[in-house]
């Protein structure tokens, strides 16, 4: 049973639609209408609002973050399951028809909830390989990978499969973007065009 608790509170947070209730209430509209029609920071930004874009990261990080921390507190060693099931609450939301963002936001939330060296890992591959090759979709990707293995890697046993659940899960997702990196077509951060981004 606590198994299932974590994983209503894993999903409940997940699943709110920080950056379409956000993006509405800013009088930016429906952010589902516009670029990829993802609800996570990555669409929000293309509205032009950047304050918007980033109270959206943070509110989806935080989402991840929180009932990872309420499951380790209330049920010990149910945390993974939290961490998986917030992650398909965001890119799932039964409010929005199961079609929401691609969760990598969320996922460092999680990763930091679970272990925060995790977490520091996530945080420095996003941002380092977001800074070098600007790339949205290889950023996100490389940050979910990289929680995995720094989970091997740094004795977190228990939490390698989660985020190795997690990081499938969001590669997945990403498989309209591995196939416009194959062909040289993925945009940078900053370009104008329509894209399927990372959020």
């Amino acid at each position: 049973m606590e198994n299932l608790y974590a994983a209503l509170l894993g999903y409940a947070f997940g699943s709110i639609p920080f950056g379409l209730l956000l993006a509405r209430a800013a009088g930016l509209g429906d952010v589902r209408k516009i670029g990829s029609g993802n609800i996570g920071a990555t669409n929000v930004l293309r509205t032009g609002n950047k304050g918007v874009a980033a109270a959206t990261l943070l509110l989806d990080l935080a989402k991840g973050l929180a009932p990872v921390l309420l499951a380790k507190t209330l049920w010990p060693g149910s945390e993974g399951i939290a961490a998986v099931a917030a992650v398909l609450g965001h890119c799932f939301p039964v409010w929005l028809g199961f079609k929401g963002g691609k969760g990598v936001a969320t996922n460092a939330g999680v990763s930091f909830g679970l272990a925060w060296p995790i977490g520091l890992a996530y945080a420095l591959v996003w941002l380092v390989v977001l800074a070098v090759g600007r790339i949205s979709s290889v950023a996100g990707m490389s940050a979910v990978v990289a929680a995995a293995v720094a989970a091997a890697v740094l004795g977190f046993g228990d939490y390698v499969v989660p985020l190795a659940v997690i990081a499938a899960l969001i590669i997945w997702l990403h498989r309209a973007n591995i196939g416009r990196l194959m062909r040289g077509e993925e945009p940078r951060v900053g370009s104008s065009k329509k894209v399927d981004g990372g959020a």
